[in-house]
């Protein structure tokens, strides 16, 4: 359902969440040596995510792309429009032009409440939140260091 851009995308903001602040910043090529993302693309979704203001930067020395408490406070969201935009949660799981609870296709009724509940869950999780249980559960963002 989500680009490989915005599962990046996800991913780094979640890295930095867990690992930056005002203080610590990170370059473009730790976060992605940590993720085993391909870095100019990384660095291509990093610039757009600090346009529009969920990930903050700083250039020169020490510089680099941190999380500051406005961007933790941002939702999962957040991210997933300005990557993907939301056209994937309005469209039929089927590719039908249209398809509605007026005039659902075979699967709609199976698909739409997933739909819902996904979307919702995404607005409400924030950064923040989402890094708390990551630190709390020990869930992964990257495989690097388990494989070998």
């Amino acid at each position: 359902m989500l680009s490989n851009a915005c599962k990046y995308a996800i991913r780094a903001v979640i890295y930095l969440a867990l690992n930056s602040d005002e203080t610590t910043k990170h370059g473009v090529k730790k976060v992605a040596e940590a993720l085993e993302v391909p870095q100019p693309f990384l660095a291509q979704l990093l610039r757009k995510l600090a346009t529009d203001r969920l990930v903050s930067s700083s250039k020169g020395p020490g510089g680099g792309f941190f999380l500051n408490q406005s961007n933790r406070d941002n939702a999962v969201w957040d991210i997933i429009s300005t990557i993907d935009g939301t056209y994937k949660f309005d469209e039929c799981f089927l590719g039908l032009s249209m398809c509605d609870d007026a005039r659902p296709c075979p699967v709609h009724h199976l698909v739409s409440p997933f739909k819902e509940a996904l979307l919702l869950d995404f607005q409400e999780k924030t950064i923040a939140s989402l890094a708390r249980e990551i630190e709390e559960k020990g869930r992964l963002i990257s495989l690097k260091g388990l494989l070998e």
